[in-house]
């Protein structure tokens, strides 16, 4: 049900991008692909319309929602610009910081459940989808124990895109990450690119990548 929900949200997704207007050609006569834009009062959008996605989906399977939290939010923002400095799409902050180092840096004082991130060019509901199709990204999304969730991300100037995912229970007692195996996909150094705007269970913490 998980995997047929995402690939009709990747579907809508490519549906929603359609515009009719004449494509930008590139130097060799060939349309040139569009980058996902997201502009600087998107960030409430973009927040809400994964919140929504993440809960349309726990709710097909029996799971209660989740409700976005500002600290975590917080926390995954930091993370995002964070990794784009490192240029590396990991758990650890250039400070050395874990997941759970961060949470708690934030004033959030529950249990950290897992964080997901991403390094790609693909919108959020792309990037959604693409960790549903990971057995450890898919867990944290899908948790019975998060209650909070934290979603935010850096986009760099050639359009590539850092995302973060924290979940989160804030009626449990804080308990230290365990990472788990992660597959990353290569992305390309640049993308010369015109714009497109954004606006057009388990007890042990989750730890995943994807991008």
């Amino acid at each position: 049900m998980v995997r047929l929900f995402a690939i009709m949200m990747a579907a809508m997704v490519a549906l929603a991008a359609c515009q009719p207007v004449s494509p930008t050609l590139g130097t060799d006569g060939k349309p040139l692909s569009k980058v996902y834009k997201i502009g600087r009062n998107d960030a409430g959008k973009l927040q809400f319309r994964m919140l929504d996605s993440v809960n349309a989906l726990r709710q097909a399977q029996g799971v209660a929602p989740v409700a976005l939290n500002p600290q975590l939010n917080a926390a995954a923002a930091t993370h995002s610009r964070d990794m784009s400095v490192q240029n590396r799409p990991w758990h650890f902050g250039s400070d050395g910081s874990s997941p759970i180092d961060r949470v708690q840096r934030v004033g959030y004082t529950g249990q950290l459940v897992g964080e997901n991130i991403a390094e790609t060019y693909e919108t959020e509901l792309e990037t959604l989808a693409a960790w549903l199709e990971q057995p450890d990204t898919r867990r944290t999304i899908m948790s019975k124990n998060a209650a909070d969730m934290g979603f935010s991300w850096f986009q760099e100037a050639n359009g590539k895109i850092w995302w973060t995912m924290i979940m989160a229970n804030p009626s449990s007692t804080p308990l230290i990450p365990e990472a788990n195996p992660a597959a990353t996909r290569l992305v390309p150094a640049r993308v010369d690119n015109p714009e497109e705007t954004a606006t057009d269970e388990e007890d042990i913490p989750t730890v995943g990548t994807t991008g």
